[in-house]
């Protein structure tokens, strides 16, 4: 097991990464637990491990109920949250009773919130269950549902206790989901780190194979990037948002086919692409960088192109973005490959050759 600590002005806590964690959770956990805890997952989720986190709890003595919901992006909305509060309301959860968000992003970003807002904000850990969110998502406290016009738009920053990142869970992947998974992995070697973007382009068979010891390094290595971003912008003020490499484009592409209808990490994976090519018409990066970064998506067995559809709407979409400031769009580029930037673009000519071969 690695163990990673997140350090930011409001909050301290541990990411633990290993495998079969879910099994000493009492062990683990055990500093972060009030005497009450609600279990939230969804109805993927719930056959496989929840019986399991259950029976780590009762060797705590620890009273704990569930709430199971529905799976799928399409359900980060208000409704599917309403159905958290529900669930806390009815089994008499108070402001000191522990949430756990036993999933994937989805189940992490919603059940954050509602930790966020329940009695005005109550405790929550972290125990992610696909490489999407071990890897991104379940760390630095970014909690949100989606609405139709926007993704992530309603929300807050609310740090967890702790997260538990086992390992053991992504052998019930299926393909798609590890892949999507990769996106966000490889978006953190393409925004600041060389050396693991061309480690990734070495290991990314092995990584697709899940060979253990690689997703333990790729994981690691990623959390510890985002712990350190975190350390120095928790609210996403200034540097944290590179992280968000290929997400403007991304998060265009989920509103236009339909959350769901995309992963995340597909639309994310295009989207940086997309960002290599904005970047190229900016004269910052060249094809060959662009062409690379395609390259490694697709061996990661993920889209390098967006799906077509109207440059107004791309720019609809695009318009919503959280990085808009003063009317002005921003976009996470890249000055080189290893190195992004925020751009902004006042010139919508720029940005429809960037589209053009997709409209």
């Amino acid at each position: 097991m690695r163990t990673l600590t997140v350090q930011t002005p409001s909050h301290q806590y541990p990411i633990f990464i290993g495998n079969h964690l879910i099994e000493q959770a009492d062990v683990l956990l055990k500093p972060y637990l009030s005497n009450k805890v609600a279990i939230v997952t969804n109805e993927t989720i719930a056959p496989l491990y929840l019986e399991s986190f259950q029976t780590t709890l009762d060797r705590l003595g620890i009273s704990s109920f569930s709430i199971i919901l529905p799976d799928g992006e399409e359900y980060k909305n208000w409704q599917t949250l309403n159905l958290i509060f529900d669930g806390l309301m009815q089994n008499r959860a108070e402001r000191k009773t522990t949430l756990i968000a036993l999933g994937g992003g989805v189940i992490g970003d919603m059940v954050g919130f509602a930790a966020a807002t329940y009695q005005r904000g109550a405790p929550f850990i972290q125990v992610p269950t696909t490489l999407l969110s071990q890897v991104d998502s379940s760390v630095g406290g970014k909690t949100a549902i989606n609405h139709p016009l926007g993704k992530n738009m309603i929300g807050a920053f609310y740090q967890p206790k702790a997260v538990l990142a086992d390992l053991s869970t992504l052998k019930t992947l299926p393909q798609r989901e590890l892949s999507a998974g990769m996106a966000e992995v490889i978006k953190y070697g393409a925004l600041g780190d060389i050396e693991f973007f061309e480690w990734l382009e070495q290991h990314m068979t092995n990584l697709m194979m899940q060979d253990q010891e690689k997703l333990a390094q790729a994981v690691y290595h990623c959390c510890k990037m985002k712990a350190e971003i975190v350390a120095q912008d928790e609210t996403e003020q200034g540097i944290r948002a590179w992280l968000n490499l290929g997400h403007t484009f991304g998060h265009a592409i989920e509103a236009e086919m339909g959350y769901g209808v995309w992963l995340h990490g597909e639309a994310v994976a295009a989207g940086c692409v997309l960002a290599g090519r904005l970047s190229e018409k900016l004269g910052k990066i060249h094809e060959a960088d662009t062409l690379r970064i395609a390259a490694l998506f697709e061996a990661a067995k993920l889209p390098s192109a967006p799906p077509k559809f109207e440059f107004e709407k791309w720019i609809e979409h695009m318009s919503h973005d959280k990085k808009v400031s003063g009317g002005v769009m921003r976009f996470i580029g890249l000055d080189r490959l290893g190195k992004a930037n925020i751009t902004k673009v006042t010139d919508m000519e720029i940005l429809r050759q960037t589209l053009n071969p997709y409209l």
